[in-house]
């Protein structure tokens, strides 16, 4: 199919299609996280009112939000580990229960992890 036919078949479908070929960056801004990509081919497309982004091509890099930028963080609850995970890494550790309480906070409650970091250090 040649493009031209291609746009008539598109403009039918109420679908517009337009290369934005002044754009160098774009960033996806997460919480914990951008991508940038350097040099992207965008394409801007519009269908029956609701328009949406292509981004093709370029280099991407990831990196920490810039300060300033993101949104700040929510604060978490305390973590709350229960007995019988603190008794049952210590009795797997073979230590102490303070030292596997501070082991399963330091692991997020992870038991194996934990474990494993108590046996291998």
């Amino acid at each position: 199919m040649d493009s031209r036919r291609a746009r008539r078949m598109m403009k039918q479908m109420g679908m517009n299609m337009n290369e934005l070929g002044d754009i160098k960056r774009v960033i996806l801004q997460g919480d914990k996280r951008e991508i940038v990509i350097e040099g992207p081919q965008v394409t801007s497309i519009n269908v029956q009112g609701t328009k949406m982004y292509q981004v093709a091509g370029g280099t991407e890099t990831e990196r920490k939000p810039s300060t300033g930028e993101a949104a700040p963080e929510p604060e978490e609850a305390p973590l709350e580990i229960p007995e019988a995970d603190i008794l049952l890494v210590a009795q797997q550790a073979n230590v102490g229960m303070d030292v596997a309480r501070r082991t399963l906070e330091e692991c997020e409650g992870d038991l194996a992890q934990a474990i494993i970091k108590l046996q291998t250090r």
